[in-house]
């Protein structure tokens, strides 16, 4: 059966209320490729911790940099986290953001420095040949090479599946507790 084009609408809501139950325990988030900071937002409502998003584009983002109830968005580089501490923060998430990243290895590993001992990345990306490759002909990864650059990135426990009938990439690895 065909998926409509509007797929990703419309399960929005149902990958935005699972994000917030798997963040819900973590208090300081960084969110690359935040756009809108319409999920930090969301997050912010349901989990009451503090989330710095980070986006790149001028497209969507809110201004260079806002701040509201307990959201900061930035603009600026994953690849350049220098306004973060080491181990300052308590999780990661990154929404379809990944294929965007030029230099994606660089920006997992300056996630991995600012993530605390035991800290957690969710990275949710379109899969390749899926519908998103169809409807927007964009480079997309596969599950094992979104495994394979968290790995490298320096991340233990990487798990990768597909979800949302196989349309989206949902991968997590933490930051080694040493």
């Amino acid at each position: 059966m065909a998926l409509p084009n509007d797929f990703y609408k419309h399960i929005k809501g149902q990958l935005h209320r699972r994000i917030c139950r798997e963040l819900r325990s973590l208090k300081r988030l960084l969110d690359i490729g935040c756009g809108a900071c319409e999920l930090d937002r969301l997050i912010a409502r349901q989990n009451r911790g503090h989330i710095i998003g980070l986006d790149i584009s001028d497209t969507e983002f809110p201004g260079k940099e806002i701040r509201v109830r307990g959201i900061q968005c930035r603009k600026g580089d994953a690849g350049n986290l220098d306004f973060l501490d080491d181990g300052s923060i308590d999780g990661v998430i990154s929404v379809y953001a990944l294929h965007e990243i030029k230099n994606a290895l660089k920006a997992l590993k300056e996630a991995r420095r600012v993530l605390r001992l035991g800290g957690r990345i969710i990275i949710v990306d379109f899969l390749r040949d899926s519908l998103a490759q169809r409807l927007w002909n964009e480079n997309y990864y596969t599950k094992s090479q979104v495994a394979s650059i968290l790995r490298r990135g320096g991340f233990v426990n990487v798990k990768s599946k597909t979800v949302f009938q196989g349309q989206l990439i949902w991968a997590q690895g933490y930051k080694a507790c040493q």
